[in-house]
């Protein structure tokens, strides 16, 4: 690390722009994307330094283990095999346990092909014309991810919902208009002790009932690890019941029985073309040299930015509508697992770790936080993600692709006062100086130009190996997520508070109660 301090010093006042031409051939083809990594603070000395820092670190290890059904999850004693679900060929015996989640006589596809083909039926004996999904994390947005994405593959037959919050407001919007006759409710929770997805499935229950009486079950299908509180919740009645296997971990569920609703949706076809391009980048990850590792290169970036060059946080920009709820996404899955600053043995963490990261929809975000990024005081990396499509309108999808490729040449090139002069002359000095954008601003550039299902597959993959390799290199478990316990365990607290007049043992909560009873 303190190599590559002193690296990050030399280079923290360089222009970008000429490292940028230097290495304007750091292209890599994965899976059908392009990752530019031209425009980051780096020159030779310090991308080998970088890669040996990696190797060192034991990232081709760290893969190994991951594939080999390993412990990788020290804090729960689990292997991580959420990888399994979308593997392709031989497996050994743990392997295809998990992948028979999905594949086996009673896994979720066997399940969505029989509710396509009307085997499985609401009580009335008609085919389900609506699924309303309920989970919460990423029991929710990977689902609503991909119902976004393929919106134009769902059958129209099928209406698909979605509800997750703990407020009222969301069971009541997510089910309105829809008939609970004709509706199938699935809930994903793999502990089955989520409140938020627990208070809902309980409001889809009383919503069922008054309309179905004792057969309301049959409408109701669960996704969990947890078969017998599962059961519990159906009251001995006949339900569905769907195996999500201990070691898949929420925001790494998106392969699992926690996206049946649009397998139902949009058909297997879709989901199968989505994890073959997942299977695709596996397939790349666990073979290719640190050097040619689009995995472990964008991790070292994140490990160069973040620990070295100290920058907060990076944002993510999705140019195409279809990814536009791709940086919550991401959010989760990069910041529940790596924002962490204490080490699986109890120590504390030297240096900083995962960044914020924040994000949104291109073009959309040009009219809005562009501005700071492009003049605000802070250079932060961003991330451009453009997916075109090969039957989309040509002039939109230029104007699109123009746009993206424009805002991160401005974000690395910036204008001078020289060239603002030139371009406008006469201006008011004033007016002038507003007008310099100082560049110098990195950025990373991965594009498609036939954005489907497969290339989403192995894009979600590689974020999902990005994440697992940073964390090696901070020294944290990115499968774990003690944050996320203690605030549930505070909010049953200051349920009871609210519920039974109990007095809070934080003076400034106990306040705002009173302040919420007046």
């Amino acid at each position: 690390m303190t190599h590559l301090a002193d690296h990050a010093t030399r280079l923290q006042s360089a222009s970008l722009t000429e490292f940028a031409s230097a290495r304007r051939a750091d292209c890599l083809t994965v899976a059908g994307w392009s990752f530019s990594l031209a425009r980051h603070r780096l020159d030779p000395q310090a991308e080998a330094a970088l890669q040996a820092y990696g190797a060192a670190a034991g990232l081709g290890q760290a893969i190994k283990a991951l594939f080999a059904g390993e412990c990788v999850n020290p804090s729960e004693s689990r292997a991580a095999m959420h990888w399994a679900l979308r593997a392709e060929g031989d497996l050994d015996s743990e392997a295809e346990a998990v992948r028979a989640s999905l594949t086996g006589p009673d896994g979720a596809d066997t399940f969505a092909r029989k509710v396509i083909a009307g085997e499985i039926t609401a009580t009335s004996g008609q085919p389900f014309r609506s699924v309303l999904h309920i989970g919460i994390g990423g029991s929710d947005f990977g689902p609503r991810l991909l119902a976004d994405a393929f919106h134009a593959a769902r059958k129209p037959s099928i209406e698909l919902r979605f509800c997750a919050n703990l407020d009222p407001n969301d069971f009541r919007d997510a089910a309105e208009g829809l008939d609970p006759a004709a509706t199938l409710v699935i809930g994903v929770s793999k502990s089955f002790g989520t409140e938020e997805t627990l208070y809902n499935l309980g409001h889809a229950r009383e919503w069922l009932q008054s309309a179905l009486g004792q057969d309301w079950s049959r409408h109701v299908t669960l996704v969990t690890a947890n078969r017998e509180r599962a059961t519990d919740w159906l009251g001995g009645k006949a339900g569905h019941l769907l195996h999500m296997p201990e070691t898949i971990g929420g925001r790494f569920s998106i392969w699992s029985a926690g996206s049946v609703a649009c397998s139902i949706a949009f058909g297997m076809e879709t989901i199968e073309a989505f994890r073959a391009g997942a299977a695709e980048m596996d397939r790349h990850v666990c073979s290719a040299p640190l050097n040619e590792n689009i995995a472990m290169r964008l991790a070292l970036l994140d490990y160069w930015n973040s620990s070295c060059l100290e920058a907060p946080m990076r944002v993510q920009l999705a140019y195409a509508r279809r990814l536009r709820l791709l940086p919550a996404y991401l959010q989760q899955l990069e910041m529940e697992s790596n924002g962490k600053s204490v080490q699986p043995d109890g120590v504390q963490v030297k240096h900083a770790t995962a960044p914020a990261l924040w994000g949104g929809e291109g073009t959309l975000g040009q009219h809005s936080f562009h501005q700071w990024l492009h003049q605000g005081t802070q250079a932060v990396p961003t991330e451009f993600i453009l997916a075109l499509d090969t039957d989309g309108d040509a002039a939109g999808q230029s104007a699109l692709a123009a746009h993206a490729l424009a805002q991160a040449e401005v974000l690395a090139n910036g204008r001078s006062l020289a060239e603002v002069n030139t371009e406008e002359p006469g201006l008011d000095p004033a007016i002038a100086a507003q007008k310099v954008h100082a560049g110098g601003r990195p950025s990373t550039f991965i594009c498609t130009k036939d954005f489907n299902a497969a290339r989403l597959g192995a894009l979600i993959a590689l974020f999902e190996h990005r994440t697992y390799l940073a964390a090696i290199l901070w020294g944290v478990n990115a499968f774990d997520q003690w944050g996320v316990e203690r605030g549930k365990t505070m909010a049953g607290r200051i349920k009871s508070c609210l519920m039974d007049g109990t007095a809070a043992s934080d003076p400034v909560t106990q306040d705002l109660i009173s302040r919420l009873e007046r």
